[in-house]
């Protein structure tokens, strides 16, 4: 099968930091399923393992997490999937990913594919969703009210694919004000499309402009991207015994200074539960036909922007790069072989 993969850790502009390679097709066990990909999207954390995990000697690795495409044979264990079975996922951190042709992962992790999408725009959805749904009703528990607090979510970097989704999730299945922060006029157009209530610009100081809206103190914040530039603000600007959730990854996070708000801190990492084999696994795939459904009744809609043609070296390259550049929004996809 046709693959995509690096051998040691390069920048972006290396002529070599991904290659087209070739691997023997995979087959299932237990409770994996074999799927055909039709479809990836691209992520931050691909471009963090490339630029810092090297893999063990003449073994390239295969990134990739997002995928969607049809089940070709399950694994003698396997019973929610049959082969035909359109279906879309984010794979496992630690097994080989999802640019190749074919993929091998736990069912109890995958979805069924939104009848209503093609495979790139529901390839664009799966890990962000999960990341975004588990840090909004499993980390922050949003349903759960903060006394006196205005009920309202701030989301930081509400143009990235989290936070692309996010601000649907918290639009379309709570009661919540949806603040959004983007910098630039199409980011801001775009948070506002996906029902953002407010948008303000994280290249100010966000405690005056969330002041100044009028709201109150916000129950909770939601922290998607540079996060240590921004922690000060957060802790000015939450409300007293409020939530407080990020995602990425600060040299150093000092949480001393929420303490005298009782602000409980929370942080998600999507891949827990397939890392860990936790005992509520199956939350995941559960969640993502639940996202399946949303999308087909028309309730969320794809965070997909861009589309940069077929699954190859050169195209997720160029992925690879947007992302880096911190000037993406919403997601990259690569769809077909070409």
């Amino acid at each position: 099968m046709r693959a995509i993969a690096f051998d040691a850790p390069r920048p972006i502009d290396a002529p070599d930091a991904l290659v087209d390679i070739a691997l023997p097709d995979p087959a299932p066990s237990g409770r994996d399923i074999l799927v055909e990909v039709r479809a990836v999207s691209v992520n931050p954390v691909d471009t963090k393992v490339r630029k810092s995990a090297t893999p063990p000697a003449g073994e390239p690795r295969v990134l990739g997490y997002d995928a969607a495409g049809v089940v070709r044979a399950v694994g003698p264990e396997a019973t929610l999937f049959k082969a035909g079975d359109e279906v879309f996922y984010a794979g496992a951190l630690e097994r080989p990913g999802t640019n190749a042709e074919l993929h091998l992962v736990d069912e109890r992790i995958v979805g069924r594919k939104p009848a209503s999408l093609s495979f790139g725009e529901a390839a664009a959805l799966p890990l962000t969703t999960i990341t975004a749904w588990e840090a909004l009703f499993d980390r922050l528990d949003v349903a759960k009210p903060v006394p006196g607090a205005a009920r309202a979510v701030l989301i930081i970097g509400g143009a990235g694919g989290v936070g692309s989704i996010a601000i649907q999730l918290a639009r379309r299945l709570t009661d919540l004000t949806v603040i959004a922060t983007a910098s630039r006029p199409e980011t801001q157009g775009w948070v506002r499309e996906l029902g953002a209530h407010h948008v303000i610009d994280h290249r100010q100081p966000l405690a005056d402009q969330v002041a100044a809206l009028g709201l109150g103190q916000p129950a909770f914040v939601f922290s998607t991207t540079n996060t240590a530039d921004h922690l000060a603000e957060i802790v000015q600007l939450i409300a007293p015994q409020g939530r407080f959730a990020l995602i990425d990854d600060p040299a150093a996070l000092d949480v001393n200074p929420f303490k005298r708000k009782s602000v409980s801190v929370h942080w998600e990492f999507m891949f827990t539960r397939s890392m860990f084999g936790t005992a509520d696994i199956a939350a995941q795939g559960a969640l993502l036909n639940e996202a399946s459904r949303l999308v087909d009744a028309g309730e969320i809609r794809t965070t997909a922007s861009e589309a940069f043609g077929p699954i190859t070296a050169e195209n997720l390259t160029r992925a690879h790069a947007l992302i880096e550049s911190g000037a993406a929004k919403g997601k990259i996809v690569l769809e077909g072989w070409g």
